[in-house]
């Protein structure tokens, strides 16, 4: 067979994260004890609520195509979500229901980008941002940040970094894979900056739902010329239902449909009936408890985690991840990341998952799973580094 596949995919890299997840997976399959804290994926199951609403869709047969945009009960009920959590009235019709947050981001660098053009982007941040890019001809424009910067975008570092060729903006908040929120001041002077430059401003705001004593302002309060991603992934414990949604400016969801009309048809019809329950004050309940519990692991790990010599200048406010330092070990990060997989058990992610700069010096701890699989995993630390 003549391998002759399209040049773009030398620019699109592995995502490492479910490389170690399907090594972690093999070595549990053998017998290994592994403890899990590679993938960003809530450990709870569904929450009953939801799963009964998606048994109870399946029973009354809704199995057919829905509106490329999703149904208008689940967009009714992300409106009222943003009124009741965040005050904001933002209308039905700016909100469209995608496949995860992965399909918002593929339709909104079909709708932003031109080939040759480019968003700004953190380094470290979540790597598949730069990779939609990449597939429509764009490029991801990678900005150094470290903790002197909360390892966040600010208005005046992006202003520097502003290209001929860049349209925009793209910020997480909490962020991956620094769990760092960005304040209602930053998010103002990120939108005033794409204003004055004539470009797009993106936030993800996945992690919505899981920060811990302290707000997560959305972009929305500020503008209404934003574009918002979220998913029912993160807070809402829905990972592979694959389902999220997309909050843009009116003028732009018809070009939004159009595209997901083409890419997607439709999302899951059942699993669009079951978020509708993720709403419900019985839900809520469930997963501000697990919330309460992802801050007590934090509480737990970075503490550990700093007494054995890694890293951590800041306590993330939000996300389910601490981004970690690894000087003292006098190692790279994919030896360090491999060396305790395969020799200690341990999984965790290498920082070139995030980006370049200084990725080498830094690996990415899930807090994803039981405090008891926590202690046993700072226990095997503990006999390495203690």
């Amino acid at each position: 067979m003549i391998n002759n596949f399209a040049h773009r995919l030398a620019d699109i890299e592995p995502f490492r994260v479910v490389e170690v997840l399907t090594r972690a997976k093999q070595l549990a399959a053998e017998g290994r004890d592994i403890v899990h804290m590679e993938a960003g994926e809530p450990d709870f199951r569904t929450a009953e609520p939801i799963i009964r609403a998606a048994t109870a869709s399946l029973a009354r047969g809704e199995t057919y195509y829905t509106p490329a945009a999703g149904i208008p009960e689940l967009r009714e009920a992300i409106s009222k979500y943003y009124r009741s959590d965040y005050g904001l009235d933002i209308s039905p019709q700016r909100i469209m229901i995608t496949p995860g947050a992965s399909g918002a981001l593929l339709i909104l660098a079909g709708l932003l980008v031109n080939p040759g053009e480019g968003m700004l982007m953190t380094d470290p941040g979540y790597p598949c941002n730069r990779h939609f890019l990449s597939l429509v001809g764009g490029e991801g424009q990678l900005v150094p940040v470290g903790p002197e910067d909360r390892f966040q975008l600010s208005a005046e570092k992006a202003e520097q970094h502003w290209q001929a060729n860049t349209r925009g903006i793209m910020v997480a908040s909490p962020a991956n894979p620094s769990g760092e929120i960005l304040t209602a001041p930053e998010l103002r002077g990120l939108y005033d900056l794409c204003a004055q430059k004539q470009g797009y401003l993106v936030v993800d705001e996945i992690y919505h739902g899981l920060n811990y004593g302290v707000d997560a302002p959305s972009i929305l309060s500020i503008t209404d010329k934003a574009f918002v991603i979220n998913s029912f992934s993160k807070y809402f414990g829905m990972t592979g239902w694959r389902l999220g949604w997309l909050v843009a400016p009116e003028e732009a969801v018809p070009h939004l449909e159009k595209l997901a009309q083409n890419f997607f048809i439709s999302m899951s019809t059942m699993g669009q009936y079951a978020a509708l329950a993720a709403f419900e004050p019985e839900t809520r309940v469930e997963l501000n408890r697990r919330r309460d519990e992802f801050a007590a692991r934090r509480d737990y790990l970075l503490p550990a985690l700093r007494e054995l010599g890694f890293d951590i200048p800041h306590c993330p406010a939000g996300a389910l991840y601490l981004y970690a330092g690894i000087e003292r070990f006098k190692t790279n990060s994919q030896n360090f990341c491999l060396d305790l997989l395969e020799n200690h058990g341990i999984a965790i992610t290498p920082g070139e998952d995030f980006g370049r700069y200084k990725a080498d010096q830094h690996v990415r701890f899930a807090y994803t799973t039981g405090m008891a699989r926590l202690e046993e995993a700072v226990t095997r630390l503990r006999r390495l580094y203690g």
